[in-house]
């Protein structure tokens, strides 16, 4: 069963426009690889960290909603976790609330 996730991740400030296109397009195939369906990106720019991370003060956002697998998670966090440019990410599952049943009339 798909569940709906929200992943965040802030590449390296010093890659040019090529290298983050390359990098989003990387993560996007590596989750429609592990079966995720309908992957939205949004590339929210330059921003200033709240603390320096490594020797970095600037980072570039990343946000992607997606469905998919659990497992997908996995693949991709373990990408990110090898790669010199993602300096930061996070993901977390969505709750997507449920419809209430309708009272039944007596």
């Amino acid at each position: 069963m798909n569940e709906c996730y929200e992943t965040m991740y802030i590449l390296r400030p010093d890659q040019g426009d090529e290298s983050i296109e390359q990098a989003i397009a990387k993560y996007q195939k590596l989750l429609r690889d592990q079966g995720a369906d309908p992957i939205d990106t949004q590339h929210r720019g330059k921003r200033r960290l709240a603390y320096e991370i490594g020797k970095y003060r600037e980072g570039i956002y990343i946000q992607m909603n997606y469905k998919a697998p659990g497992s997908a998670i996995a693949a991709l966090e373990r990408a990110m976790r090898l790669s010199d440019d993602v300096i930061r990410y996070l993901t977390i599952k969505q709750e997507v609330p449920k419809p209430k049943p309708e009272p039944a009339e007596v």
